[in-house]
């Protein structure tokens, strides 16, 4: 048993519900055999339903994540990719290493807004834009649908909109994929689903980039099909459970801004606080409590600390209380 407070990873701290274990499990007497080709199309079937998009954009993959990669390495050689900063870390290092040039488009702070004219300005030449919505670190939603129509008009750009915290922000721009061959959505059963051990992630991609992606090479893991078929079948249980995570966000936004520290507005399940404790994550560390340490990205003092049940935020408050009569006693 981990002795540690996990919020540092983003996770959805309620476990699937026993339905959806119990079809994970039946799968496991036949690890032997690949996913068969049915199942796989009934996710994507599924998957389409959910989303609200035709079955024929749907992609799947072990995760959104390596979505992004492959984007990435279809695309970035031949294109200048354009990213937010801060932004999902593992994505930009892919960048960093295979794009044709890399442009950082810094987010302006106090309320770390994309700066839109900056981006477009970049658009001279053959393009590939990657921004995820809500941002993270900061939890803030950096594109609505006037934005995207405004980027998407400059020839030879594609775009891909990271949603993994969608089903927390309320916004999604998966609908306007059809009307659009140079836009692509990328989702996650990890979050909101609470299936990140699945690996589950899925692009709704406009004509410009399924080629790119064959559908035939999408091989998943038989336990994480039947999970998430499943899930999807019975969504109820994750909508509750981001709504409890929605109001937990709301509460402990109120209690750290009593105790002192800065929070931004959040359309995520975590939040990024600012303290005048400068080594807050490694004090919290110290305490039980794992946050993400975000001061590399945005300076002295910030943390990304994920949303966890009422118990486990009541225990990261209590701990924030002791480090701060600590550092200020």
């Amino acid at each position: 048993m981990n002795r540690f407070l996990e919020l540092d990873l983003n996770e959805m701290p309620f476990p699937p519900p026993e339905n959806v274990i119990r079809a994970a499990e039946k799968s496991l007497g036949n690890l032997n055999r690949y996913a068969d080709a049915e199942s796989l199309q009934r996710l994507r079937l599924l998957l389409s339903e959910y989303a609200g998009v035709d079955y024929e954009q749907i992609i799947i993959g072990p995760g959104s994540d390596l979505l992004l990669r492959e984007i990435v390495l279809c695309f970035a050689a031949r294109r200048k990719v354009l990213m937010a900063d801060p932004t999902f870390l593992p994505t930009a290092l892919v960048a960093r290493r295979f794009a044709r040039k890399l442009v950082h488009i810094r987010l302006t702070p106090p309320l770390y807004c994309l700066a839109l004219q900056a981006l477009v300005e970049e658009l001279d030449e053959p393009s590939l834009i990657i921004i995820d919505n809500p941002n993270n670190p900061t939890g803030k939603l950096l594109l609505d649908r006037e934005a995207v129509e405004n980027i998407l008009d400059y020839a030879d750009t594609l775009l891909v909109v990271d949603e993994a915290y969608c089903e927390f922000s309320g916004l999604t721009l998966a609908g306007m994929v059809s009307n659009h061959a140079n836009l692509a959505v990328t989702r996650t059963l990890d979050k909101a689903f609470g299936l990140a051990g699945a690996r589950i992630g899925y692009l709704i991609a406009g004509r410009g980039f399924l080629d790119a992606f064959p559908v035939s090479s999408s091989f998943l893991p038989k336990a994480s099909l039947e999970a998430a078929i499943e899930a999807l079948l019975r969504p109820g249980y994750m909508w509750r459970n981001v709504q409890s995570i929605v109001r937990e966000r709301e509460r402990l936004c109120e209690q750290l801004t009593a105790l002192g520290a800065t929070v931004f507005p959040s359309s995520a399940n975590f939040l990024l606080v600012r303290s005048q404790i400068t080594a807050l994550a490694e004090e919290l560390r110290d305490r039980g409590v794992l946050v993400k340490d975000i001061s590399d990205q945005l300076g002295p003092g910030f943390i990304r600390v994920a949303v966890g049940m009422p118990q486990e935020n009541d225990a990261f408050l209590e701990a924030y209380r002791s480090t701060k009569k600590r550092s200020f006693s």
